[in-house]
């Protein structure tokens, strides 16, 4: 157990549990076919509230999960020291999940003929492109999560158990999800859009088409600039 295994087996569970509610929804044949966007935000948010717990059960304090937060976190402290450990044990999980993902509905690639849907179980796509819009909602989304996880953590909040605040963070990107994710599927996390991605690119997925890497820069930097932006935030919040 240590922090690059925590951050990698968290990751990996946000991806297997984020990724399939989206394959389950979007393939063809499966039992959640066509079940909507209201079951996908949901299973999302209890994606990252069991990735929390799984990246502090298997060792990591920090349970960040996403490069994005382990960036805001290290700006307003000014160490940046843990980047280099959580950041490559962040996108390996996340390619790691995606796999687990193509091989648990592998017959229903097959079936499923539209290769753009094909590519949304793996990573995000924008309703719209548009990408000064898209990466600015990206850096929108990003900041309400970490303003939002630093607000529940706030002294001033009041104590909480430590046991419930990953229900309150996987309730925070539900509500995200809800609110802000229709323009680009609210990848938020560069990880979980990046290592998935390549998985797609190098994956024997029938009939998968191109990657699309001219639009997969948007939600890696977006969610990086939202990062500082919401440093900026963090750092005017009580501590103590």
């Amino acid at each position: 157990m240590s922090p690059f295994t925590g951050e990698l087996a968290g990751t990996m569970m946000l991806i297997v549990l984020g990724n399939g509610v989206v394959a389950n929804v979007l393939l063809e044949r499966s039992k959640g076919h066509a079940a909507g966007w209201m079951v996908i935000t949901t299973g999302w948010g209890l994606a990252v509230m069991i990735g929390v717990f799984t990246a502090l059960a298997f060792g990591s304090p920090d349970a960040h999960i996403n490069p994005a937060v382990t960036l805001a976190f290290a700006t307003v402290s000014g160490d940046f020291s843990k980047l280099s450990t959580h950041v490559p044990a962040q996108l390996l999980g996340a390619f790691l999940g995606a796999v687990v993902v193509w091989l648990h509905y592998l017959p229903h690639w097959a079936h499923t003929r539209d290769a753009g849907v094909k590519l949304a179980a793996f990573c995000t796509i924008p309703a719209i492109r548009a990408p000064l819009n898209n990466l600015i909602a990206e850096m929108i989304g990003t900041v309400v999560l970490l303003v939002g996880i630093a607000a529940i953590a706030s002294p001033a909040v009041g104590p909480i158990a430590t046991g419930l605040q990953p229900f309150l963070v996987g309730g925070l990107v539900w509500g995200i999800g809800l609110s802000l994710g229709g323009p680009t599927g609210y990848a938020i996390n560069p990880a979980r859009d990046l290592g998935p991605r390549i998985a797609h690119a190098l994956l024997p997925v029938i009939g998968k088409g191109g990657s699309d890497w001219s639009y997969g820069w948007i939600p890696v930097l977006g969610p990086a600039l939202g990062a500082l932006v919401a440093a900026v935030v963090m750092g005017t919040l009580p501590t103590a």
